[in-house]
């Protein structure tokens, strides 16, 4: 069961995870489209139609009002996605392919 907000399309999920209502889509996802790739509001809407430009526009104005919670969150996920990668194996295409110069 979703939590409302003062944010006409921002619920809290069962997680107490900002998402856009009726969606699966967290508002960090959106923050991070923004950031990431510099993507205005319009953008954001050509890259996912699903959500309307109300949707996105009250998903960052959430952030903007959190913005400090957000990003510790955003932080946190990411310092988990290194932990993860760091305890991955070593992939031997990968070795190959920087032996050879095509990646870093």
């Amino acid at each position: 069961m979703n939590t409302a907000t003062l944010y006409k399309h921002v619920v809290l999920n069962d997680a107490g995870v900002p998402i856009i209502e009726g969606t699966t889509t967290k508002v960090i996802e959106i923050v991070l489209d923004v950031k990431a790739y510099g993507w205005s509001p319009e953008e954001v809407h050509f890259q996912h139609p699903h959500l309307s430009l109300g949707q996105i526009h009250s998903a960052l104005a959430y952030y903007w009002d959190h913005q400090e919670e957000l990003d510790a969150d955003i932080e946190r996920r990411l310092l988990r996605v290194e932990a993860i990668r760091k305890g991955l194996k070593p992939v031997p295409l990968l070795d190959k392919l920087r032996a050879k110069g095509l990646i870093k």
